[in-house]
C-alpha cells in the first residue's frame, strides 16, 4: 500500500500518520512537487493537489483532502467512479468562526473606519454603533463552522436561523431552521447574512440583486463560503447605495481579486485572501491531520470512512 501526502505537515504530524498506517508505504512530497510517477504509484492521497493531475493517479482508491470544500474535486474526469473521495469538515469550525466574529465585530464597532482614521491622523467620532445583543443572526449553512459561529454569537446575545438545504431537527445552538425556500423572507428579519456555502449549481449566484434588496436596510453581509455565490456587482451596487452597512469578504469572485477592481475600493467592503483557513491557526492544522489519521486507519482495516462526499451535491454525506 503506497499512501503519498502531500499536505503540509510538522514533524509530529508525520509520527502521527505513521503511526494509524503501520506497515504501509508513506511518500511526503509537498503538492507542489509531486511528480506524475509518484502520483501513478499512489494507492492514496492525503492532501490537496491540482484536480488536472489526479488523472494520472491510475492506481488511486481514496483521496483524503485536506481542505472542507470539495467542489473542484467533484467535477466529472476528476476522480474515477470507484475513488474515495473525503474533506476535512470539522477541522475549521474554530478558525473560521473566529474570524467571522472578530470581522462582525469590526464592522459593528466602526473599527476599520477608526484605523484609517489613525493613519492619517485623524481624530474623529464616527459616532452609533451596533451590538451582537439582540441581533438576529441568519447564517447559511450550518455544517461545523456554521455551528460553531452560532455558539459564539449565540453567547453573546444573538437570536440565530439556521440554513440548510432541507428540513430536519433543529441543532443545539440554533433558534430557527429555515432552507432556501424562504430565504428572501428570512433576509428580511437578519441584521446579520453570513454565507458559509460550498460551491454548487443551486448556489452559484445566489446573492445577486434581488437578494440584496431583501435584506435589511443596514444589515451586515458576510462570506467566508465560496465567492460564486455572491454577483459581485450587485454587491457593489447594494452597498454604494447605502442599501448595507458593511461587507466582509474572505472569498471573492473572481478570486484571487484583480488589483483593477472595483471592489477593493468599494466604501464598506472589507476583504481578506482567503486566509480564514488553511493552516493559518496551528490547532487547525492538527484537526485535518487527526481526521487523516483516523479514516487512514480505518481504510487500512477496511472500515467505513467519515467525512465521505457526496460528489453530486459538493457536501459531506
Amino acid at each position: 500500500m503506497k499512501i503519498l501526502i502531500t499536505m503540509g505537515v510538522k514533524e509530529h504530524h508525520e509520527e502521527e500518520l505513521k503511526k494509524s498506517a503501520a506497515g504501509a508505504e508513506l511518500l511526503f512530497v509537498p503538492a507542489d512537487k509531486v511528480r506524475l510517477d509518484e502520483l501513478a504509484d499512489a494507492d492514496v492521497i492525503i492532501g490537496n493537489i491540482p484536480p488536472e493531475l489526479l488523472p494520472a493517479a491510475t492506481n488511486l482508491r481514496w483521496l483524503q483532502l485536506n481542505t472542507a470544500g470539495a467542489d473542484a474535486f467533484c467535477k466529472k474526469g476528476v476522480l474515477k467512479d470507484d475513488v474515495l473521495l473525503t474533506n476535512a469538515t470539522g477541522a475549521y469550525g474554530l478558525a473560521l468562526s473566529e474570524h467571522l466574529l472578530a470581522q462582525l465585530l469590526a464592522m459593528m464597532k466602526k473599527l476599520y473606519p477608526y484605523y484609517d482614521n489613525q493613519k492619517k491622523a485623524i481624530w474623529h467620532d464616527e459616532g452609533q454603533v451596533t451590538s451582537i445583543e439582540n441581533a438576529t443572526v441568519l447564517i447559511l449553512g450550518i455544517g461545523d463552522i456554521g455551528r460553531a459561529f452560532a455558539r459564539r454569537v449565540k453567547a453573546l446575545g444573538a437570536y440565530v436561523i439556521g440554513v440548510r438545504r432541507r428540513t430536519g431537527s433543529k441543532p443545539v445552538g440554533i433558534d430557527e431552521l429555515g432552507t432556501l425556500k424562504n430565504l428572501d423572507s428570512l433576509l428580511a428579519r437578519a441584521d446579520v447574512v453570513v454565507s458559509i456555502l460550498p460551491s454548487t449549481a443551486a448556489t452559484t449566484g445566489l446573492f445577486d440583486k434581488g437578494r440584496f434588496a431583501a435584506m435589511k436596510k443596514g444589515a451586515y453581509f458576510l462570506n467566508i463560503g465560496r465567492g460564486n455565490a455572491v454577483v459581485t456587482n450587485d454587491l457593489i451596487e447594494a452597498m454604494r447605495a447605502g442599501h448595507l452597512a458593511g461587507a466582509a469578504l474572505d472569498v471573492t469572485d473572481p478570486e484571487p481579486l484583480p488589483e483593477s477592481h472595483p471592489l477593493w475600493q468599494t466604501p464598506g467592503v472589507y476583504i481578506t485572501p482567503h486566509i480564514s483557513g488553511d493552516d493559518h491557526l496551528p490547532a487547525t492544522q492538527d484537526r485535518i491531520v487527526q481526521i487523516a489519521a483516523r479514516n487512514l486507519a480505518a481504510f487500512l482495516k477496511g472500515e467505513p470512512l467519515e467525512n465521505l462526499v457526496n460528489r453530486e451535491t459538493g457536501y459531506k454525506n
